[in-house]
């Protein structure tokens, strides 16, 4: 029952590019609802018998798990959760695997629907980075702390000034911001060295690190 595909960085949104969109409130981790009131368990089973046929691969119920996990989602989706409990319940599912095959990549797309869903208002970019975040976490390749300071980030504003410490949306390139050019773009140096133009909402605020706080003797 281990026959997962990697996951996908993120889907393809109907929403535009969000350019002029703000990422500066939202939805909150702490707001508590019932997401998946009109979600029902054949919604998941199609969705899980749609992803084995896509990769030819045997759809069926784990005879062990199955009845006990649709008992508990009919007897759950009624209850008032936080994304973050959102998340961790799904990512319960994943692990007492209802399925045969790609149980971790049914319930990480559930969380993508989701959160993709609950942004609307972040720019597309950001939108589309939450929502991989959530469907990674629920898979199980993020801890908690690596879901909860990606999403922070990722509902800061865009609103740089030069000499900004940045990185971009995944953390693969960090640099300086450089200047603030008149189409609302951004001009920055990455750390190689390589200048750079970008949107900045494809860019996050780098968090600075601490000095120790040395006491005087």
């Amino acid at each position: 029952m281990s026959d997962e595909s990697p996951l996908r960085s993120g889907r393809k949104s109907d929403a535009g590019d969000g350019a002029s969109g703000s990422a500066g409130k939202p939805a909150s981790l702490q707001g508590r609802a019932a997401f998946f009131a009109h979600w029902d368990w054949q919604s998941v089973v199609l969705l899980n018998e749609r992803l084995c046929g896509s990769r030819r691969s045997q759809h069926g119920k784990n005879s062990e798990t199955h009845a006990a996990c649709e008992k508990e989602w009919r007897e759950g989706v009624q209850i008032q959760r936080t994304l973050l409990q959102t998340l961790d319940w799904l990512r319960s599912f994943h692990r007492k695997a209802p399925f045969l095959f790609f149980n971790g990549n049914t319930f990480a797309e559930i969380a993508r629907t989701l959160t993709d869903a609950l942004f609307a208002e972040f720019p597309h970019a950001r939108r589309r980075e939450a929502a991989s975040l959530a469907a990674h976490y629920v898979a199980g390749v993020l801890d908690q702390k690596s879901i909860i300071a990606g999403i922070a980030s990722l509902a800061e504003k865009a609103d740089f000034k030069p000499d900004d410490r940045i990185k971009t949306l995944k953390g693969s390139m960090s640099g300086k911001i450089l200047r603030m050019l008149p189409d609302g773009r951004v001009r920055w140096r990455a750390d190689s060295g390589a200048e750079l133009t970008a949107l900045p909402e494809s860019l996050i605020r780098q968090k600075q690190r601490q000095k120790p706080n040395h006491r005087e003797s």
